[in-house]
């Protein structure tokens, strides 16, 4: 089998129509098998580093990685499919008469891994005569052996195939129950087990688990044929099968229930079922200016796509314009030292160390002990995203810890990490947000979105909207879009509620380069007002 393949989905509530999974199909029970020796993962990867350094190369990294990735897909009560992958190998990357190089193999042997260096030196040094300027790779200090683990307190690949089906098929029949007339819903389960090398005398082991439980609910009005959709109000996460606990004191009450750090997934099938069914009836929206109170499961997807993807070094540079386009977020406005990415209540920041979150690693793909640093300060843009051989174009020594490789055989490069929104200094709660707002729309869940390829114009849906006048929520709404741009909706922001109210949502499938991998990176914040933003009903036609 190929090392990519791509399952079909439709309809999976996952907002994309092609799922990538890398690797050959197992048996479940391969998934919860004891991973290669650390004994073994040593000596493999000495083997690539002395060949690299035999062979004249300035420095050389090594990643050994099993990855193992679980999906289990029902629709209504139906089990769709069930597949469980596993991709083992070893990727190489060298530094050679000041140039790049990178060879992977799965041949898990000495000779193996020897063979694939000669072959990224090799690589590296016809590339060298092309170049114009040498690397400069940022000064990384040796670890020398370390660990980290994503703390998670049940290994979801160890939990039984039938008690995830028997999960899916509860909540697939408390949706259908309570009045719905389809819904699909799924399990994403990851483990990368992998570890780094490198010449600067590093030996990192890393253990990192992720989960996501989406489904999407419809209702149908069968007289006039219209029909609803609510998605789920899960997010995708860095934990644990615990995460499906829905422990009573993540829950937050609001027009429905929201979640923490716990997800009841029966419990919001119920409530899905019964706002798609509202949705059918609900009032379309008039359009024009509105206050927004933006809820943090819909601002992270507002925040990933005018705050990460624009803040990302390559793309500001040019270098990368694949999915995304390029940035606005030019240097010469980071330069100034003043340029007004938002108003003075907007903090935003990156970091790989968030519990819980999906890019919390204890080090980064280049080996780089991860932390945490400023985005947007007061309101200024202050840095940007970049790796070891990005930083010294912003005239930084260190390297920010963001880079990743979605496989062993993928060459690493900068990747977004977790962008978030600073909760507000003052107390403030959601309920003390809403009485100030005279015209207003509460917006919950992300929907579709559009944004141009400078990351500057956009437009965002959502999942749920309710009308606020004078202070107090009126009723539900439908047919919503907002329309701004990065720089004037930032600019529009007037409160944010306290750090009682900060939760994480995110992308568990957000693509980049070419060729493409598949990152996961979570955005936080708590409920946010922005002031006077253009709203749009998405139903009305022209002519």
């Amino acid at each position: 089998m190929d090392r990519r393949k791509f399952l079909q989905l439709s309809g999976a509530g996952v907002g994309i129509s092609m799922l990538p999974f890398s690797g050959n199909l197992i048996a479940e029970s391969q998934l919860t098998t004891d991973g290669i020796d650390l004994s073994v993962k040593k000596e493999l990867a000495d083997a690539a580093l002395n060949t690299a350094t035999k062979l004249g190369a300035s420095y050389a990294d090594v990643r050994i990685g099993r990855y193992l990735n679980q999906y289990v897909l029902t629709r209504e009560l139906q089990l769709q499919n069930v597949v469980n992958t596993e991709s083992i190998g070893m990727g190489v990357r060298v530094i050679a008469n000041g140039t790049w190089g990178f060879s992977a193999t799965n041949d898990m042997t000495v000779d193996g891994i020897a063979k694939a260096t000669r072959k990224a030196v090799a690589t590296a040094k016809a590339n060298s005569k092309h170049q114009s300027e040498p690397v400069q790779l940022a000064e990384q200090k040796g670890f020398g052996e370390v660990s980290w683990k994503t703390p998670i307190q049940k290994n979801a690949m160890q939990v039984p195939l039938a008690e995830k089906i028997d999960l899916l098929m509860e909540v697939n029949k408390s949706a259908l129950d309570a009045g719905a007339s389809f819904i699909n819903s799924s399990l994403y389960l990851v483990n990368e087990q992998k570890y780094f090398a490198s010449t600067d005398g590093s030996y990192i082991d890393q253990d990192v688990h992720r989960l996501w439980a989406p489904m999407t609910v419809t209702a149908v009005d069968k007289k006039s044929g219209g029909f609803r959709t609510r998605n789920g109000l899960s997010q995708p996460v860095g934990r644990g099968f615990e995460y499906l606990e829905g422990r009573p004191e993540e829950k937050v009450q609001s027009q429905t229930v929201l979640y923490r750090d716990s997800y009841d997934m029966i419990e919001d099938a119920k409530l899905a079922a019964q706002q798609a069914q509202e949705k059918l009836t609900a009032k379309s929206v008039k359009p024009g200016k509105y206050d927004l109170v933006l809820d943090p499961s819909h601002l992270w997807l507002t925040i990933h796509e005018s705050v990460g993807h624009p803040l990302e070094l390559d793309r500001v540079l040019g270098y990368e314009a694949n999915y995304a386009g390029t940035s606005f977020a030019t240097l010469d406005k980071w330069r100034s030292g003043k340029f007004q990415y938002g108003s003075d209540k907007v903090n935003l920041f990156a970091d790989k160390v968030q519990p819980g979150s999906l890019g919390a690693v204890g080090y980064d793909d280049e080996g780089v002990q991860t932390g945490q640093w400023d985005l947007v300060k007061d309101g200024i843009l202050v840095n940007y995203q970049a790796t070891r051989d990005q930083v010294h174009m912003l005239g930084q020594e260190k390297s920010h810890g963001c880079s990743y490789a979605d496989d062993w055989s993928s060459v690493q490069f900068q990747r977004m990490p977790n962008v978030s929104l600073l909760p507000g200094k003052d107390e403030l709660s959601l309920d003390e947000m809403i009485k100030d707002v005279e015209k207003g729309i509460y917006i919950i869940g992300a929907g579709s979105f559009s944004i141009d390829q400078q990351r500057y114009n956009f437009q965002f849906g959502g999942q749920l909207f309710y009308e606020i006048e004078d202070g107090k929520i009126t009723g539900m709404l439908e047919d919503v879009a907002y329309q701004s741009n990065t720089q004037e909706f930032w600019n529009s922001c007037s409160q944010i509620c306290d750090k009682r109210d900060y939760r994480l949502g995110g992308s568990f499938f957000d693509g980049k380069g070419q060729p493409g991998q598949v990152s996961t990176v979570s955005h936080g914040s708590s409920t946010t007002r922005f002031d006077g933003v253009n709203v749009i009903n998405t139903k009305r036609k022209l002519g």
